[in-house]
Parts: structure tokens; C-alpha cells; sequence
């Protein structure tokens, strides 16, 4: 018996499941750019980091929404028929999928965006703060300098 083999791998019927169930409930940093980007209709991408947070830097073009405040404010902000992508710091914080949960249970058609803030920082992309916008340099250990990474 292998390392990888000690639990068998699914059937192939199960994996594709499995897979696309993760599909419809996650995105990635890339992903988000390249449909903000591209002026998606209908995505809204949403913080739901505090207002320090915030301020420190975002995704540019998101909503700052914290977590406690969607039940009150998303029918006002958001409207019904959005693809929301929730995010907080990175994959050590849960916080965009508690955002997330609070969409669905409002309604909402919702994804996490994997990886965060962190990850969008990480990779290059642009982040706005309040005296404008910025790239900085890309982390190699996470994507490809000058390049998009084709997966």
C-alpha cells in the first residue's frame, strides 16, 4: 500500500461530483480579475474584512460589506440577481465563507474567492487604497512572473 493509495481514490463518477460541487461553491483570485476585468455583468465581488481591513487595501471595484452588516444592507446594495464572490484575508480565515453562508441564506447565488486578499496580493494583482491603485511585485511561489499560469 502507497502513501496516496491508503484511502482508495473515488470512483471517477464520485470525483466528477465532487469536483464540480467544488466548482459551484469556489473561484479563484485569477478568475475574479479576469471577469473584472472583462466587465462581467452581474458580479458583485464583496470584502467582508473590517473597515481597517479595508483600508489597508482591497480588490479594486469590490464592495466593502463586513460579514455582521449583510443581513442589513445586501437588499439595498446587492441586487437578487448577482453572482456574489465573497472575500476575507486568505486561506487561514474562514470569514469570506461565513460572508458567503450569510448570501445564501438571503438568496443569493454566492462563491468564495480561494486564496483571499492574501492570494490576490500575492499574485500581483491590483489592490486600491485610498490614495489610488498599485500592483506589487508577484510572489513566485504562487504564480508565474508575467504570466497567466494556463490552468
Amino acid at each position: 500500500m502507497t502513501a496516496v493509495n491508503r484511502v482508495q481514490p473515488a470512483d471517477p463518477a464520485d470525483a466528477v461530483a465532487h469536483f464540480a460541487a467544488r466548482l459551484a461553491f469556489e473561484t479563484d483570485v485569477s478568475d475574479v480579475h479576469t471577469d473584472l476585468e472583462a466587465g462581467v455583468p452581474g458580479l458583485v465581488v464583496v470584502d467582508s474584512r473590517s473597515r481597517e481591513s479595508w483600508d489597508q487595501g482591497h480588490v479594486p471595484g469590490a464592495l466593502h460589506l463586513p460579514t455582521a452588516e449583510i443581513a442589513a444592507r445586501a437588499g439595498a446594495e446587492v441586487p437578487l440577481s448577482s453572482v456574489v464572490v465573497t472575500y476575507c484575508w486568505g486561506p487561514g480565515c474562514n470569514g469570506a465563507t461565513r460572508a458567503a453562508h450569510e448570501f445564501a441564506k438571503l438568496g443569493y447565488r454566492v462563491k468564495e474567492m480561494i486564496g483571499g486578499f492574501e492570494y490576490w496580493a500575492r499574485e500581483g494583482l491590483p489592490v486600491e487604497r485610498a490614495d489610488g491603485v498599485s500592483r506589487g511585485a508577484v510572489d513566485l511561489l504562487v504564480a508565474p512572473a508575467g504570466m497567466a499560469c494556463a490552468c
